[in-house]
Protein backbone atom coordinates (compact mmCIF):
# COMPACT_ATOMS: atom_id res chain seq x y z
CA UNK A 1 0.00 0.00 0.00
CA UNK A 2 1.46 3.35 -1.04
CA UNK A 3 1.76 6.41 1.19
CA UNK A 4 -0.75 8.32 -0.93
CA UNK A 5 -3.36 5.57 -0.56
CA UNK A 6 -2.78 5.50 3.21
CA UNK A 7 -3.25 9.27 3.37
CA UNK A 8 -6.48 9.04 1.36
CA UNK A 9 -7.82 6.33 3.67
CA UNK A 10 -6.95 8.40 6.73
CA UNK A 11 -8.65 11.47 5.28
CA UNK A 12 -11.72 9.44 4.43
CA UNK A 13 -11.80 8.04 7.97
CA UNK A 14 -11.52 11.55 9.41
CA UNK A 15 -14.36 12.79 7.22
CA UNK A 16 -16.61 9.91 8.25
CA UNK A 17 -15.66 10.37 11.90
CA UNK A 18 -16.37 14.10 11.76
CA UNK A 19 -19.70 13.44 10.08
CA UNK A 20 -20.65 10.91 12.75
CA UNK A 21 -19.70 13.35 15.52
CA UNK A 22 -21.73 16.12 13.91
CA UNK A 23 -24.74 13.82 13.59
CA UNK A 24 -24.47 12.85 17.24
CA UNK A 25 -24.36 16.49 18.37
CA UNK A 26 -27.17 17.57 16.07
CA UNK A 27 -29.51 14.66 16.37
CA UNK A 28 -32.41 16.94 17.26
CA UNK A 29 -32.21 18.58 13.81
CA UNK A 30 -32.38 15.31 11.88
CA UNK A 31 -36.14 14.91 11.88
CA UNK A 32 -36.99 13.25 8.52
CA UNK A 33 -39.80 15.72 8.03
CA UNK A 34 -37.38 18.64 8.45
CA UNK A 35 -34.91 17.11 5.99
CA UNK A 36 -37.63 16.51 3.38
CA UNK A 37 -38.91 20.04 3.88
CA UNK A 38 -35.44 21.54 3.46
CA UNK A 39 -34.87 19.55 0.27
CA UNK A 40 -38.23 20.62 -1.15
CA UNK A 41 -37.49 24.27 -0.41
CA UNK A 42 -34.45 24.19 -2.71
CA UNK A 43 -36.55 23.04 -5.67
CA UNK A 44 -34.55 21.31 -8.37
CA UNK A 45 -31.23 22.65 -7.13
CA UNK A 46 -30.76 19.95 -4.49
CA UNK A 47 -31.27 16.86 -6.73
CA UNK A 48 -29.42 18.43 -9.66
CA UNK A 49 -26.54 19.47 -7.42
CA UNK A 50 -26.34 15.99 -5.91
CA UNK A 51 -26.11 14.37 -9.36
CA UNK A 52 -23.44 16.83 -10.51
CA UNK A 53 -21.39 16.46 -7.31
CA UNK A 54 -21.63 12.68 -7.54
CA UNK A 55 -20.40 12.78 -11.16
CA UNK A 56 -17.54 15.18 -10.43
CA UNK A 57 -16.57 13.19 -7.35
CA UNK A 58 -16.41 10.01 -9.42
CA UNK A 59 -14.00 11.63 -11.88
CA UNK A 60 -11.89 12.90 -8.97
CA UNK A 61 -11.75 9.49 -7.20
CA UNK A 62 -14.04 10.46 -4.31
CA UNK A 63 -15.59 7.23 -2.91
CA UNK A 64 -19.03 6.77 -4.41
CA UNK A 65 -20.33 5.15 -1.23
CA UNK A 66 -20.32 8.57 0.45
CA UNK A 67 -22.62 10.02 -2.18
CA UNK A 68 -24.74 6.87 -2.12
CA UNK A 69 -25.33 7.18 1.62
CA UNK A 70 -25.93 10.92 1.32
CA UNK A 71 -28.53 10.35 -1.39
CA UNK A 72 -30.47 8.06 0.94
CA UNK A 73 -30.29 10.57 3.77
CA UNK A 74 -31.39 13.56 1.67
CA UNK A 75 -33.85 12.11 -0.81
CA UNK A 76 -35.12 8.84 0.63
CA UNK A 77 -34.90 5.33 -0.80
CA UNK A 78 -36.68 5.84 -4.13
CA UNK A 79 -35.54 9.24 -5.38
CA UNK A 80 -32.19 8.74 -3.66
CA UNK A 81 -31.58 5.57 -5.70
CA UNK A 82 -32.59 7.28 -8.95
CA UNK A 83 -30.38 10.31 -8.33
CA UNK A 84 -27.45 8.23 -7.09
CA UNK A 85 -27.64 5.99 -10.14
CA UNK A 86 -27.78 9.01 -12.44
CA UNK A 87 -24.75 10.61 -10.79
CA UNK A 88 -22.75 7.37 -10.74
CA UNK A 89 -23.50 6.62 -14.39
CA UNK A 90 -22.71 10.17 -15.50
CA UNK A 91 -19.42 10.18 -13.59
CA UNK A 92 -18.44 6.69 -14.79
CA UNK A 93 -19.10 7.75 -18.38
CA UNK A 94 -17.06 10.93 -18.00
CA UNK A 95 -14.08 9.03 -16.54
CA UNK A 96 -14.34 6.41 -19.30
CA UNK A 97 -14.24 9.10 -22.00
CA UNK A 98 -11.33 10.91 -20.36
CA UNK A 99 -9.30 7.70 -20.32
CA UNK A 100 -10.27 6.80 -23.89
CA UNK A 101 -9.45 10.10 -25.56
CA UNK A 102 -6.58 11.30 -23.36
CA UNK A 103 -4.58 8.19 -22.43
CA UNK A 104 -5.78 5.19 -24.46
CA UNK A 105 -3.50 5.57 -27.50
CA UNK A 106 -0.46 6.31 -25.36
CA UNK A 107 -1.06 3.23 -23.20
CA UNK A 108 -1.70 0.98 -26.19
CA UNK A 109 1.56 2.00 -27.85
CA UNK A 110 3.48 1.09 -24.74
CA UNK A 111 1.44 -1.90 -23.67
CA UNK A 112 3.49 -4.99 -24.16
CA UNK A 113 2.94 -8.66 -23.55
CA UNK A 114 0.67 -9.28 -20.58
CA UNK A 115 -1.09 -5.90 -20.59
CA UNK A 116 -1.81 -6.10 -24.31
CA UNK A 117 -3.28 -9.60 -23.88
CA UNK A 118 -5.31 -8.42 -20.89
CA UNK A 119 -6.82 -5.57 -22.90
CA UNK A 120 -7.57 -7.93 -25.79
CA UNK A 121 -9.25 -10.36 -23.42
CA UNK A 122 -11.41 -7.64 -21.89
CA UNK A 123 -12.43 -6.44 -25.35
CA UNK A 124 -13.36 -9.99 -26.27
CA UNK A 125 -15.74 -10.18 -23.31
CA UNK A 126 -17.15 -6.68 -23.99
CA UNK A 127 -20.18 -5.68 -21.95
CA UNK A 128 -20.09 -8.98 -20.04
CA UNK A 129 -16.82 -7.96 -18.40
CA UNK A 130 -18.27 -4.55 -17.51
CA UNK A 131 -21.34 -6.19 -16.00
CA UNK A 132 -19.31 -8.63 -13.91
CA UNK A 133 -17.01 -5.91 -12.58
CA UNK A 134 -19.97 -3.69 -11.66
CA UNK A 135 -21.42 -6.51 -9.59
CA UNK A 136 -18.18 -6.89 -7.61
CA UNK A 137 -18.25 -4.44 -4.68
CA UNK A 138 -14.56 -5.06 -3.93
CA UNK A 139 -13.41 -3.77 -7.34
CA UNK A 140 -12.48 -0.04 -7.00
CA UNK A 141 -15.31 1.76 -8.77
CA UNK A 142 -13.41 4.94 -9.70
CA UNK A 143 -10.30 3.15 -10.95
CA UNK A 144 -12.37 0.69 -12.97
CA UNK A 145 -13.99 3.53 -14.94
CA UNK A 146 -10.61 4.73 -16.19
CA UNK A 147 -9.27 1.22 -16.79
CA UNK A 148 -12.22 0.30 -19.01
CA UNK A 149 -11.66 3.48 -21.00
CA UNK A 150 -8.36 2.01 -22.20
CA UNK A 151 -10.21 -0.74 -24.06
CA UNK A 152 -12.27 -0.61 -27.25
CA UNK A 153 -15.49 -1.59 -25.51
CA UNK A 154 -18.29 0.41 -27.24
CA UNK A 155 -19.49 3.41 -25.25
CA UNK A 156 -23.17 2.46 -25.49
CA UNK A 157 -22.49 -1.08 -24.24
CA UNK A 158 -20.36 0.31 -21.39
CA UNK A 159 -23.01 2.82 -20.30
CA UNK A 160 -25.93 0.37 -20.45
CA UNK A 161 -24.05 -2.42 -18.66
CA UNK A 162 -22.90 0.04 -15.99
CA UNK A 163 -26.36 1.53 -15.52
CA UNK A 164 -28.08 -1.83 -15.12
CA UNK A 165 -25.45 -3.59 -13.03
CA UNK A 166 -24.73 -0.66 -10.71
CA UNK A 167 -28.42 -0.50 -9.75
CA UNK A 168 -28.34 -3.21 -7.02
CA UNK A 169 -25.33 -1.71 -5.24
CA UNK A 170 -26.73 1.81 -5.58
CA UNK A 171 -30.03 0.69 -4.08
CA UNK A 172 -28.22 -0.99 -1.19
CA UNK A 173 -26.16 2.07 -0.23
CA UNK A 174 -29.19 4.35 -0.60
CA UNK A 175 -31.24 2.16 1.70
CA UNK A 176 -28.42 2.13 4.25
CA UNK A 177 -28.27 5.93 4.18
CA UNK A 178 -32.02 6.14 4.58
CA UNK A 179 -31.91 3.62 7.44
CA UNK A 180 -29.25 5.68 9.21
CA UNK A 181 -31.37 8.80 8.90
CA UNK A 182 -34.42 7.04 10.32
CA UNK A 183 -32.42 5.45 13.14
CA UNK A 184 -31.04 8.78 14.27
CA UNK A 185 -34.56 10.20 14.13
CA UNK A 186 -35.77 7.39 16.42
CA UNK A 187 -37.84 5.51 13.83
CA UNK A 188 -38.22 1.84 14.82
CA UNK A 189 -38.57 0.85 11.17
CA UNK A 190 -34.91 1.83 10.63
CA UNK A 191 -33.77 -1.66 11.63
CA UNK A 192 -35.84 -3.15 8.84
CA UNK A 193 -34.47 -0.66 6.33
CA UNK A 194 -30.92 -1.39 7.42
CA UNK A 195 -31.38 -5.14 7.14
CA UNK A 196 -32.72 -4.71 3.60
CA UNK A 197 -29.62 -2.70 2.67
CA UNK A 198 -27.23 -5.21 4.19
CA UNK A 199 -29.09 -8.08 2.53
CA UNK A 200 -28.68 -6.40 -0.86
CA UNK A 201 -24.95 -5.89 -0.27
CA UNK A 202 -24.58 -9.53 0.78
CA UNK A 203 -26.41 -10.70 -2.34
CA UNK A 204 -24.17 -8.55 -4.53
CA UNK A 205 -21.06 -9.92 -2.80
CA UNK A 206 -22.04 -13.55 -3.54
CA UNK A 207 -23.44 -12.97 -7.03
CA UNK A 208 -20.03 -12.80 -8.83
CA UNK A 209 -19.01 -16.10 -7.22
CA UNK A 210 -22.21 -17.71 -8.47
CA UNK A 211 -21.69 -16.31 -11.96
CA UNK A 212 -18.07 -17.49 -11.91
CA UNK A 213 -19.11 -21.03 -10.97
CA UNK A 214 -21.69 -21.13 -13.75
CA UNK A 215 -19.10 -19.93 -16.24
CA UNK A 216 -16.49 -22.43 -14.99
CA UNK A 217 -18.95 -25.23 -15.75
CA UNK A 218 -18.96 -24.13 -19.39
CA UNK A 219 -15.22 -23.53 -19.77
CA UNK A 220 -13.79 -25.25 -22.84
CA UNK A 221 -10.64 -27.32 -23.14
CA UNK A 222 -7.81 -25.04 -24.20
CA UNK A 223 -4.82 -25.53 -26.44
CA UNK A 224 -1.88 -23.13 -26.58
CA UNK A 225 -0.53 -21.72 -29.84
CA UNK A 226 2.79 -23.53 -29.54
CA UNK A 227 1.16 -26.89 -28.87
CA UNK A 228 -1.18 -26.51 -31.85
CA UNK A 229 1.72 -25.56 -34.13
CA UNK A 230 3.64 -28.65 -33.03
CA UNK A 231 0.65 -30.92 -33.68
CA UNK A 232 0.12 -29.41 -37.13
CA UNK A 233 3.79 -29.96 -37.98
CA UNK A 234 3.63 -33.54 -36.81
CA UNK A 235 1.25 -36.37 -37.57
CA UNK A 236 -1.34 -35.41 -34.98
CA UNK A 237 -4.25 -35.35 -37.41
CA UNK A 238 -5.94 -32.29 -35.92
CA UNK A 239 -8.65 -30.30 -37.74
CA UNK A 240 -8.60 -26.50 -37.37
CA UNK A 241 -11.93 -24.70 -37.73
CA UNK A 242 -11.89 -20.90 -37.90
CA UNK A 243 -15.26 -19.43 -36.82
CA UNK A 244 -14.53 -15.84 -37.85
CA UNK A 245 -16.23 -14.14 -40.76
CA UNK A 246 -14.73 -14.45 -44.26
CA UNK A 247 -13.39 -10.88 -44.13
CA UNK A 248 -11.51 -11.65 -40.91
CA UNK A 249 -10.34 -15.01 -42.23
CA UNK A 250 -8.47 -13.30 -45.07
CA UNK A 251 -7.84 -10.07 -43.16
CA UNK A 252 -4.86 -8.58 -41.40
CA UNK A 253 -4.35 -11.42 -38.91
CA UNK A 254 -4.64 -14.04 -41.64
CA UNK A 255 -5.54 -17.64 -40.82
CA UNK A 256 -3.83 -20.90 -39.95
CA UNK A 257 -2.85 -22.92 -43.00
CA UNK A 258 -5.36 -25.65 -43.81
CA UNK A 259 -8.06 -24.19 -41.55
CA UNK A 260 -11.71 -24.57 -42.49
CA UNK A 261 -13.58 -21.25 -42.39
CA UNK A 262 -16.98 -21.86 -40.83
CA UNK A 263 -18.37 -18.55 -39.44
CA UNK A 264 -19.99 -18.69 -36.01
CA UNK A 265 -23.26 -17.35 -37.41
CA UNK A 266 -23.48 -20.29 -39.83
CA UNK A 267 -22.31 -23.01 -37.46
CA UNK A 268 -25.75 -24.15 -36.17
CA UNK A 269 -27.04 -24.93 -39.68
CA UNK A 270 -23.72 -26.15 -41.14
CA UNK A 271 -22.59 -28.46 -38.36
CA UNK A 272 -22.85 -31.35 -40.81
CA UNK A 273 -19.87 -29.88 -42.70
CA UNK A 274 -17.74 -31.03 -39.77
CA UNK A 275 -18.93 -34.66 -39.97
CA UNK A 276 -15.60 -35.82 -41.52
CA UNK A 277 -13.84 -34.54 -38.38
CA UNK A 278 -16.11 -36.33 -35.89
CA UNK A 279 -13.45 -38.90 -35.02
CA UNK A 280 -10.44 -36.58 -34.85
CA UNK A 281 -9.44 -33.69 -32.59
CA UNK A 282 -11.01 -30.35 -33.56
CA UNK A 283 -9.42 -27.01 -32.65
CA UNK A 284 -11.61 -23.91 -32.87
CA UNK A 285 -10.11 -20.51 -33.64
CA UNK A 286 -11.41 -16.92 -33.72
CA UNK A 287 -10.02 -13.39 -33.17
CA UNK A 288 -9.36 -13.95 -29.45
CA UNK A 289 -11.24 -16.96 -28.10
CA UNK A 290 -14.71 -15.72 -27.21
CA UNK A 291 -16.58 -16.93 -30.29
CA UNK A 292 -14.62 -20.16 -30.49
CA UNK A 293 -15.54 -20.94 -26.86
CA UNK A 294 -19.20 -20.51 -27.76
CA UNK A 295 -18.69 -22.71 -30.82
CA UNK A 296 -17.17 -25.41 -28.58
CA UNK A 297 -20.42 -25.58 -26.60
CA UNK A 298 -22.39 -26.05 -29.82
CA UNK A 299 -20.10 -28.81 -31.06
CA UNK A 300 -20.25 -30.63 -27.73
CA UNK A 301 -24.03 -30.53 -27.95
CA UNK A 302 -23.79 -31.90 -31.51
CA UNK A 303 -21.85 -34.92 -30.28
CA UNK A 304 -18.22 -33.90 -30.82
CA UNK A 305 -16.10 -35.03 -27.89
CA UNK A 306 -12.51 -33.97 -28.65
CA UNK A 307 -12.93 -30.20 -29.09
CA UNK A 308 -10.42 -27.59 -27.99
CA UNK A 309 -10.20 -23.81 -28.24
CA UNK A 310 -7.04 -21.96 -29.24
CA UNK A 311 -6.32 -19.72 -26.27
CA UNK A 312 -6.00 -16.12 -27.39
CA UNK A 313 -7.05 -17.00 -30.95
CA UNK A 314 -5.32 -15.44 -33.93
CA UNK A 315 -4.12 -12.56 -31.78
CA UNK A 316 -2.02 -14.95 -29.67
CA UNK A 317 -0.99 -16.95 -32.77
CA UNK A 318 0.38 -13.80 -34.43
CA UNK A 319 2.09 -12.65 -31.24
CA UNK A 320 3.93 -15.97 -31.18
CA UNK A 321 5.21 -15.31 -34.72
CA UNK A 322 3.65 -18.48 -36.11
CA UNK A 323 2.95 -18.76 -39.88
CA UNK A 324 -0.32 -17.51 -41.32
CA UNK A 325 -2.02 -17.37 -44.70
CA UNK A 326 -4.18 -14.48 -45.90
CA UNK A 327 -4.76 -14.86 -49.62
CA UNK A 328 -6.69 -18.10 -49.81
CA UNK A 329 -9.24 -19.94 -47.74
CA UNK A 330 -8.44 -23.24 -46.15
CA UNK A 331 -10.42 -26.33 -46.97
Amino acid sequence: MTISSIVRRLLLGLVIGAAALWLALNRHSLDPALIESAVRDTGLWAPAGHVVLFAVGTVLFVPGSLFGLAGGVLFGPVWGTILNLAGATLGATAAFLVARYVAADWVRQRAGGRLARLIAGVEGEGWRFVALMRLMPLVPFNLLNYALGLTRIPLVAYVLASLICMAPGTLAYTWLGYAGREAIAGNDAAIRYGLIGFALLAAIAFLPRLVSRLRDAEKPDWIEAGELAARLDGAGGVAVVDVRGPDEFTGALGHIGGALNLPMSELPRRAQDLAPFANKPVVLVCHTDRRSAQAAVLLHEAGFRDVRVLRGGMVRWNEAGLPVEADEEGA
